[in-house]
């Protein structure tokens, strides 16, 4: 069942079972008629399309993402003016029906009943969040989970011998050869061990910590592939104010070496391009090479992990798309929403 199925059944339910308790509590006070049921039907009415308004300010506003000592005061005004109004359409029905009297405009009767549906509005207000909250603390939960397995499997790939025999081999070889660049491989690859150790520490990372990161991991599989791998960037400058899973960026830069470029006898091309825009960034990473067919997209090194810590941080604002773009080179796409300040909690 979707979000918005969810929220219409509760809407629903929960202003149905408002109305049953106010039709039971006239017939205990033998107050009971078929006017009083039309009135009670169209507060449930007015109740369900008013919620839903407040519903739409919410999230429009992004109040959901605000600290207590802003939203309080927020929520307590307009729950007030809701209560205002809702008096004040209950005046209009009484008033075409016959049924308005002098009592219904006293002030205390007024302030009586608005306090009352200021209550009311005020539990469905709690209610509201306290779902969100929920929702979002489990959403926490699964996605460090996630990360901590992609983590797993990155340093797995990273820290197993073969890698490490490979790397300091590449570099042993430029020790006589080309000591400065020998001393600067030393430097990549501690960098990257350092960034898989403590990327447990985060679940979003700034693009661009990610992308150095990669660079290094790059510069270091140039020695070893040499000039079977080229490697090729086009960042968008906009593209640092975004915040990305770590370790994401490298796993597919790594899938494109393992399953294409690796491959191929005469290797092939790495290219990591980004755009902003309209608030997102576009992640694109292709490698030389082709997928056989569709099930190998879903056999490649974290692709599913990768697609599982974008649905768990991002929900549906993010795309994942890997395909052949060319009979020769594979395409890798990913789309970000933007995160405000807010949102960075989630590091």
């Amino acid at each position: 069942m979707t979000k918005s199925k969810i929220y219409w059944l509760c809407q629903i339910l929960g202003w149905g079972i408002y109305g049953f308790i106010q039709i039971f509590l006239y017939t205990i006070a033998e107050r009971f008629d078929m006017s009083q049921v039309f009135g009670v039907g169209y507060q449930v009415i007015y109740f369900i399309v008013s919620t839903h308004i407040f519903r739409n300010i919410i999230v429009k506003n992004g109040w959901l993402n605000y600290r207590l000592s802003f939203l309080i005061p927020r929520l307590l005004a307009v729950t007030f003016l809701l209560s205002v109004l809702n008096y004040g359409y209950l005046l209009i029905i009484e008033y075409f029906t016959g049924s308005l009297s002098k009592a219904d405009l006293m002030v205390l009767t007024i302030l009586i009943n608005t306090l009352g549906s200021w209550a009311v509005y005020f539990i469905w207000t709690i209610f509201y969040f306290a779902f969100h909250y929920v929702e979002r603390y489990n959403k926490s939960l699964k996605a460090e989970t996630a990360a901590r397995e992609v983590e797993l499997i990155n340093l797995k790939a990273q820290l197993n011998p073969h890698f490490i025999f490979n790397a300091l081999n590449s570099i042993r070889a430029l020790v006589d050869e080309n000591p400065r660049k020998s001393k600067e491989s030393i430097t990549q690859l501690s960098h990257i061990l350092r960034n898989s150790l403590i990327s447990d520490r985060k679940k979003l990372i700034p693009f661009t910590e990610e992308l150095k990161t990669v660079m290094d991991y790059l510069a270091l599989e140039s020695i070893r592939y040499e000039e079977r791998l080229t490697t090729k960037f086009n960042i968008d400058r906009n593209s640092g104010k975004y915040m990305i899973p770590p370790l994401m960026l490298q796993t597919l830069v790594e899938n494109g070496i393992k399953h294409g470029i690796s491959n191929l006898k005469d290797g092939g091309e790495i290219s990591i391009t980004t755009v902003v825009k309209r608030k997102q960034l576009i992640l694109q990473i292709r490698n030389t090479g082709q997928l056989a067919n569709a099930n190998v997209a879903e056999e490649g090194f974290g692709l599913e992990n990768t697609k599982k810590r974008l649905e768990l941080i991002f929900g549906e604002a993010a795309k994942f798309e890997i395909r052949n773009e060319t009979k020769d080179t594979v395409l890798t796409s990913i789309t970000i929403p933007h995160f405000d300040q807010t949102m960075r909690d989630l590091e």
